[in-house]
């Protein structure tokens, strides 16, 4: 793990009551915090949105978030769930939102169960299935949207959208009381706008971005680089992973502000990650690619 000292910049390591160390970058709009190698523990955080992507594993001072969404069931993405149910539990707070492909949902509830069991205690919180073409609304100006994605087992990214409501042409002219006028009347004079601010990928082949373009325009992009060099196994895509030539592939697709990669497998030292990737990708694509 690289020096979990906070650093001055933008792109830092922040350090919980655990011990261990997770990123933040500071984005234009919003904080992108976490941390992902597979397969030890995967989880983000969008303090801003007050949303988390999957509980691989769970910091202290991320137990405020309210609601998160699962990518898939594996265990470095689910595992910390009980301590984070808990946690809030023993804090009072307000039973927390789960996410999750719905193919999983009965056996994470079974999941869950087992630690009621072994604890004689309650864990409340709430599991909603999602499929992909799902939507779920937040608030007037965030919804997210469910994508399938292709990993071993059933799995599922997320795009968070910022939307906005914008006068129809044809009333531009209008005063303000003929457009009151027109709104109790139930004409609709506006129409909705979108811009997809943040993707998360999960753990998926490369087929997840294609399948998905929306996740190639969004501001920020959360996606998996398990392998970087080409040795023995690595280029194996069955296993539902990506791997840093995947990325050499489709550069000119990217038009997002800000590319994370991450989930790199164990395999590579933080020092080999950024060697093989360098090699391959010299410019970062244009300065764009964080290694987290």
């Amino acid at each position: 793990m690289p020096d979990s000292k906070k650093k001055e910049s933008s792109n830092e390591f922040a350090t919980y009551s655990e011990g261990s160390s997770y990123r933040r970058l500071k984005c234009e709009r919003f904080t992108v915090e976490g941390f992902s190698r597979a397969p030890v523990m995967t989880f983000w955080r969008i303090p801003e949105y007050k949303m988390g992507f999957d509980l691989g594993w769970q910091p202290w001072e991320f137990m405020g978030v309210p609601r998160w969404f699962l990518s898939h069931a594996h265990m470095d993405h689910v595992l910390a769930l009980p301590a984070y149910v808990a946690r809030r539990r023993m804090m009072l707070m307000e039973p927390p939102t789960i996410y999750l492909p719905e193919q999983k949902v009965a056996e994470l509830r079974q999941f869950l169960g087992a630690f009621c069991r072994l604890e004689q205690s309650v864990l409340p919180c709430e599991l909603i299935g999602v499929r992909p073409g799902d939507e779920i609304e937040l608030s007037r100006e965030l919804v997210v949207s469910v994508h399938k994605t292709h990993h071993r087992v059933p799995s599922v990214g997320y795009i968070v959208w910022e939307r906005r409501k914008k006068l129809k042409p044809e009333y531009l002219e209008l005063s303000g009381e003929q457009i009151r006028d027109l709104n109790l009347a139930g004409v609709e004079i506006s129409y909705e706008i979108r811009f997809p601010r943040f993707a998360y990928l999960g753990d998926s082949s490369p087929r997840g971005l294609d399948e998905n373009p929306d996740m190639y325009k969004a501001e920020v992009l959360v996606a998996e680089m398990t392998h970087v060099s080409a040795t023995g196994d690595d280029l194996n895509q069955s296993s539902g992973h990506m791997s840093v030539d995947d990325y050499v592939e489709r550069r000119e697709k990217f038009e997002n502000k800000t590319i994370i990669a991450s989930h790199f497998s164990v395999r590579y030292s933080q020092r080999d990650i950024e060697r093989f990737v360098k090699q391959k990708l010299p410019d970062m694509l244009d300065g764009r690619l964080v290694l987290f």
